[in-house]
Parts: structure tokens; sequence; C-alpha cells
């Protein structure tokens, strides 16, 4: 599909304020930073992580599927799945290696989240490169073959007497802090651009497909 002519042919039907607002919040994405879910058991918490990191800018969210399923909770995430990547892996005869090898091969490096007895605090990891962050279930964690494939272990550290934040605070938290530390988010390239505002202008405008089709545009 040429991502351009979808633009063109459906930009027709787009107000100039809502173009307005998609150039600025493509402006503010990034595929710098990712989040990796591993057989999340408490999707409702995922719904929500959806909606944090889609107000921070991050465009993709992997999803290892060994066991539990995964179905967005529309009023929890508030409609931001719309405007992310989720990336399932869940066809491989091991996904963990699956998606690891896939962030890999994009340039990324991966942290497990645990405190383990070798894990680092976030305040010392540096997001220089590509960093992709992997959440497990909220009751046991990552598994043993999610933690010792990583690059390494990373916590949050704690002030209180108990041991975690909940799945949507602990995202919120690792993302502030990993900002923080760049001077501004690496930008999406031009072309990366061009397909999700294709992708996108598909979304909002009714029957786009329809639309296409009558222009000889195959969708």
């Amino acid at each position: 599909m040429n991502h351009q002519q979808v633009i063109d042919i459906l930009g027709e039907f787009v107000s100039e304020n809502k173009k307005t607002h998609i150039d600025r919040v493509l402006s503010q994405r990034t595929r710098h930073l990712t989040l990796v879910f591993e057989d999340i058991d408490k999707p409702h918490n995922v719904s929500a992580v959806l909606r944090t990191a889609e107000c921070m800018g991050i465009q993709d969210l992997h999803f290892i599927k060994n066991k539990n399923d995964y179905t967005v909770n529309p009023i929890i995430s508030q409609g931001a799945a719309k405007w992310v990547t989720m990336h399932h892996h869940n066809k491989a005869n091991d996904n963990i290696a699956e998606c690891y090898q896939s962030l890999r091969e994009q340039g990324y490096q991966i942290f497990a989240t645990s405190l383990h007895e070798t894990s680092r605090s976030i305040d010392d990891i540096d997001p220089a490169m590509k960093t992709a962050i992997v959440f497990g279930t909220e009751a046991d964690g990552i598994t043993r073959e999610a933690g010792e494939n990583a690059d390494g272990f990373v916590h949050i550290p704690m002030s209180g007497f108990t041991e975690s934040f909940n799945l949507s605070v602990s995202a919120a938290i690792f993302l502030t802090v990993l900002k923080s530390k760049l001077n501004g988010l690496p930008p999406l390239k031009e072309e990366e651009k061009l397909a999700l505002r294709s992708e996108w202008y598909r979304k909002i405008v009714r029957e786009a497909d329809l639309i296409l089709k009558s222009k000889g545009i195959a969708v």
C-alpha cells in the first residue's frame, strides 16, 4: 500500500484541526523505549499501562503469550490501543526467544524487572541505547527464562515496607526515569511517521476502506 496515496485520499475527510493534532503527536512519538509483558494475568492493569505509555509517546508494546492471552479493556485504556502498535509473540515454539531476538535485531538492550541479586536500580540504567523493559505477572514476576536471556535485571528502589508498585505505576516510573535521562526522545523516522499517519487516517475516517477501494487502492 502506498502510504502517501492513502494520506492524500483520506486527508480530504480529516479536519485541519485533527491533522495538526496528529502531526503534533507524531513529532513526540518514539520507538527508542518499549515495554514487554510476559504472560500477563491481570489484563485490566496492562490496559492501564497502554494508556500511560500512549500518553508518554511510546509507540510499541510487546506481548509474550505462552500461557495467558490478553484482551484490551477499552474502558480502562480509554482508546489508547487505537494509537499504539501492539506486537503479539504467540506463534513460536519459544515466544520469549522470538520476542528477544526481534528486539535485538532492532537494536534494543533488554532489562527484566526483578529483585534479583544482580539487579540494578533504574537510576543506573543508561538509555542512550534503545531500551526494552520486561514485566512479568504481578504475583510471580518474570519467568526464569525471561530473566536469564535478558541483558540484565532492573528494579525501582523502594523506601517503604511494601516490595513493589502495581504494574501500571511501575511502568510509569520506568518510563519517566528513562525519559528524563534522554535529551529529548529520539523521534520516529520520516517513513515511520508516514506509515503511522496513513494508519491513523484509516482509523478516524468513516468507511475509509470503501473510500480507498473506490479510488483503486487495495486494502
